[in-house]
């Protein structure tokens, strides 16, 4: 089946394109950079034409409240209205696990109007909720860094390695429409401070993590298990010791 993958050129769009093509699918990277843009419509008639399945894996440039909320739902609206028109059977998105527990932080809030966007189209879907990426972890670090201090909630977390969430996005965009979410996350439960401390050491990162339990994530207060999946997620195999190691 042809599927387009929007944000097809990044970390996670561009390992589901290849994993997509090896597994016999015709899959297309639709990028800016490719000259589709979902925010003007541009390119978006022509790269959907023929296709069975659109997965939406972009995300905003802009982390700023009202240009993250202008991101998704702009772009979700043009897309879902592209689709319908093309004749796809199938909308896939990757968001956050959580995302409806984060809702004082303005991604969150972007990406929680992205997915009501969707449910609300009457296009066939699937949404994966994936837990945070390893490679996001030292990004993690660094909007919680005041000076040399990092300063992180002791909330559980569960993170999962790209290759494993962009396998479990692939899954989801070759079977039926679940008009639900999917969860994904990894193998081992870390609480999010001691998580950031073990992957500063690995990299002999100088700064101090301090664990504060008002730290905000993302702008969002966190509970104990705001960033933990229910019980029904796919885990996956990838640890994340198994990964650091291979980082040195």
């Amino acid at each position: 089946m042809k599927v387009v993958v929007i944000g097809g050129t990044g970390l996670i769009g561009s390992k589901l394109v290849g994993k997509l093509n090896e597994h016999g699918h015709e899959a297309v990277a639709a990028a800016p950079n490719t000259g589709v843009n979902t925010l003007t419509g541009e390119g978006l008639a022509e790269v959907l034409k023929g296709a069975s399945v659109v997965v939406d894996v972009s995300n905003s440039p802009s982390w700023e409240d009202e240009a993250v909320m202008n991101f998704f739902r702009t772009s979700t609206a043009n897309l879902l209205k592209a689709e319908a028109e093309a004749g796809v059977t199938h909308h896939v998105a990757l968001s956050v696990v959580g995302t409806d527990r984060l809702l004082e932080s303005g991604y969150f809030r972007a990406k929680q109007a992205q997915e009501d966007l969707i449910k609300e189209s009457g296009m066939p879907y699937s949404i994966v909720h994936a837990t945070q990426f390893f490679e996001f972890v030292r990004g993690i670090a660094d909007i919680s860094t005041e000076g040399d201090t990092v300063r992180l909630s002791s909330a559980k977390i569960q993170p999962i390695y790209s290759d494993d969430v962009a396998a479990a996005v692939g899954r989801t965009a070759v079977g039926a429409p679940v008009n639900g979410v999917v969860e994904v996350a990894g193998p081992d439960v870390f609480q999010l401070d001691e998580l950031i401390r073990e992957a500063l050491a690995a990299k002999n990162d100088p700064r101090t993590v301090v664990t504060d339990p008002h730290a905000p994530y993302s702008g969002a207060q966190l509970q104990e298990t705001t960033l933990l999946p229910g019980p029904d997620a796919h885990i996956a195999e990838t640890k994340f010791a198994d990964w650091l190691a291979q980082q040195q």
